[in-house]
């Protein structure tokens, strides 16, 4: 009997270590998919990896996909350190930076060493972008790699033809420079994009790592994707929901705010559907799986961001298309400032030197790095924050935003029952005892109201009394003997029924459920719940009307219950009783109005309006059908992460921007002088000089991309 239990046991244990496995894969093909969304001016510099290789691959394969790109990443990092380590002697051997810093030593056979540790760099460090060369080449769409290669290329050759008798000076320091700064600008970019997926790891936890599958009479924890449909799970109080499901035995209260948007926890019975994700409240189920695997929630997430990191906004665009042209016109200019320097009857080689300078300056790296590396920072950084980006163009847009339609369960409110007062209406009990004794009867109930009493009595740290004899008075309330004393917790119904008087003032202007406390038949008191408002909320809509954004509000809830909501937060309108399909009305009234228009929701009703508005933001992670129509979601939902986005939306805008200027401002500026216009003033830009600009424009962009950091929450 011991060794079957011992055996169970280890069955048990090692079914849990199989799960656990089966969710570091899951992470892993988590990664390996944001990855692959990442742009095509990525895309093509790692090594022309197609991004449609990987992109679709099952699950099962995402670990060997996560390290498959986890090695690109090691072998970028690797190059750039051998090609960091032969810089250091090619350029304390090269003669142009002796004269430079004013010292003198020359080996036996200086040029022949220089030309050696340079070969090794340009064909060992270089080899991504000669290999991503060739593909733009074969696509007939010559970019970034192509000037790139023609640059280092042509400053390879030239400088090797004046080590072997062409007179001329040496490009050699320059070369290695150049490939150790392209090389570590790749590996720093493609770092940043993997960074994105850590939030989305933690999307994974949202889901358990096993379900409890009934067989028969015995209950065994199995990994999740074993599951099939029609299986029987056992769901226990207080877990997840594994997988959408019908009951088929118990019955329990649900939380499904995440999912819903509905505020109370919904009382799921025989026969009724629970929701993958949801949480289970004190009662346990049997329940037949309906969809798992890519018909699951977590599966949808995972596509979702898939998308979002595949989709290119306009600013992309615009980087990507100034880039192309800049290739074409540095080739151009490169050519022409060759021909040009021979007709006016200078030596080849002082022409030659002039072209591989222009080439040199043209390389469009700072412009290439300009807009990805924003867009990589932001969307890490966002990922960790909460804010996943699934439209790029809306995210970048969400700086025009002047109008935001909330809808309020779950969003303005914190989708949860909450104690809003204690009235005590006999001088026998104190408002504190009141509460206390209502407490020992809901103790032990699953109702929402039950619920919001014990959370209150929880964070008052009021001992709650044990109760005897408890009884449910059907429809009406509960009853139990509490220290000698008869106590009821009732409906205003139950108080009609019995003739007691409502008192006046039990009833706000805030639309509450209330109970009412009676002690040996005498009305002792009640207490008001209602769906708190978010102590969040009101910090957000000052900062909301501090950027001149107007705020309005559309909720199924009654006119009470919104004007309540809508004054105590200061807003400037709301919209009350709406239907989903009038939501959609709304935003279209407010963009006729010349609004651009935000609209945030957090349910399936809130589909439509999503899909309507100009930049549609799904909180609390959203139904499936929420997430498919919002350009943003929010993992939580709290109305400050609509503004951190809103702000942070901006800044990211404002670097691209920054980045656009410098990198383009540089080129404008740099090229002409590599070409020699300002001759006859005696100034020409050396290609010591120009390699140096070349390298520190693009650092610049680097560093104010990754100051973004810092703008998130601010």
């Amino acid at each position: 009997m011991e060794h079957h239990d011992e055996h169970k046991e280890q069955s048990k244990n090692k079914a849990k270590r199989e799960a656990r496995k089966e969710e570091t894969n899951l992470k892993d093909d988590l990664t390996e998919k944001t990855k692959h969304g990442h742009n095509e001016a990525m895309d093509r510099d790692v090594m022309d990896h197609d991004k449609g290789k990987h992109g679709d691959h099952e699950p099962a394969h995402g670990h060997a996909g996560h390290d498959h790109h986890k090695i690109m990443i090691e072998d970028f990092k690797k190059r750039f350190w051998i090609t960091l380590v032969l810089t250091i002697p090619i350029l304390f051997l090269s003669p142009m930076i002796q004269d430079f810093l004013g010292y003198e030593f020359l080996l036996p056979g200086n040029k022949y060493i220089l030309f050696a540790l340079s070969t090794v760099v340009y064909f060992y460090g270089g080899w991504p972008f000669l290999k991503g060369f060739w593909s733009e080449v074969k696509k007939a769409a010559p970019g970034m790699m192509t000037l790139i290669s023609m640059a280092i290329t042509v400053a390879y050759l030239y400088s090797s033809a004046t080590v072997f008798g062409l007179e001329g000076v040496d490009f050699f320091w320059e070369l290695a420079t150049l490939i150790a700064i392209m090389l570590v600008g790749h590996w720093i970019e493609m770092k940043s994009v993997l960074g994105a997926s850590k939030a989305l790891q933690l999307l994974v936890s949202m889901m358990p790592a096993e379900a409890h599958r009934v067989n028969g009479d015995q209950v065994e924890d199995v990994k999740l994707d074993t599951l099939k449909k029609g299986d029987i799970i056992l769901v226990k109080p207080g877990e997840k929901v594994p997988a959408d499901a019908i009951i088929v035995e118990g019955e329990s209260y649900l939380n499904e705010s995440m999912l819903t948007g509905e505020s109370k926890p919904v009382k799921k019975s025989t026969d009724q559907k629970i929701i993958g994700g949801s949480i289970n409240g004190n009662g346990s189920l049997k329940a037949k799986v309906e969809h798992t695997g890519k018909d699951s929630y977590l599966n949808k997430v995972i596509t979702m961001v898939e998308e979002a990191q595949k989709s290119k906004s306009k600013m992309q665009n615009l980087s990507d298309r100034a880039a192309k042209w800049l290739t074409y016109i540095a080739l151009g200019i490169g050519f022409g400032t060759l021909a040009v320097w021979l007709i006016l009857g200078f030596p080849f080689v002082y022409a030659l030197e002039r072209m591989v300078t222009v080439m040199v300056i043209a390389c469009p790296h700072a412009l290439g790095l300009a807009i990805p590396l924003v867009v990589a920072i932001s969307t890490a950084v966002s990922a960790q924050n909460g804010l996943l980006i699934r439209n790029r163009t809306a995210f970048e847009e969400s700086r025009k935003i002047t109008a935001l339609l909330f809808d309020k369960t779950g969003t303005l409110t914190k989708g949860d029952f909450g104690v809003t007062r204690i009235e005590s209406v006999n001088d026998q009990f104190s408002k504190e005892e009141v509460l206390r004794l209502a407490s020992a009867l809901e103790q032990s109930s699953e109702h929402p109201i039950a619920v919001g009493i014990i959370k209150k009595v929880k964070d008052d740290k009021v001992a709650i009394p044990k109760p005897e004899n408890f009884n449910a008075i059907t429809g009406k309330g509960v009853e139990a003997i509490v220290e000698g004393k008869e106590v009821k917790v009732v409906s205003p119904g139950y108080l009609r029924d019995e003739n007691i008087n409502i008192p006046e003032d039990a009833y706000s202007d805030a639309a509450e459920t209330v109970v009412f406390v009676l002690i040996d038949g005498v009305l002792a008191g009640y207490i008001a719940l209602a769906d708190e408002i978010r102590p969040e909320s009101a910090d957000a809509i000052r900062i909301f009307k501090k950027n001149n954004i107007k705020v309005f509000m559309a909720t199924g809830d009654n006119e009470k219950t919104a004007k309540a909501v809508s004054d105590k937060l200061g807003l400037d309108g709301y919209y009350s009783e709406v239907l989903p399909h009038q939501k959609v009305e709304i935003v279209k009234e407010l963009e006729s109005k010349g609004e651009f228009v935000a609209m945030t929701g957090d349910g399936v009703n809130d589909a439509p309006a999503l899909a309507q508005a100009n930049v549609g933001i799904a909180v609390g992670s959203g139904t499936d059908v929420a997430a498919e129509t919002a350009d943003i979601i929010l993992v939580n939902s709290n109305p400050q992460d609509i503004a951190n986005l809103i702000l942070f939306g901006k800044a990211t805008y404002d670097k691209m921007i920054q980045n656009l200027i410098w990198a383009t401002g540089y080129n404008v500026v740099a090229i002409p002088l590599a070409a020699g216009v300002l001759y006859s003033t005696g100034f020409i830009l050396g290609p010591a000089v120009g390699a140096v600009f070349m390298s520190l424009s693009t650092v610049i962009v680097a560093i104010n991309a990754q100051l973004l950091k810092k703008k998130i929450g601010k």
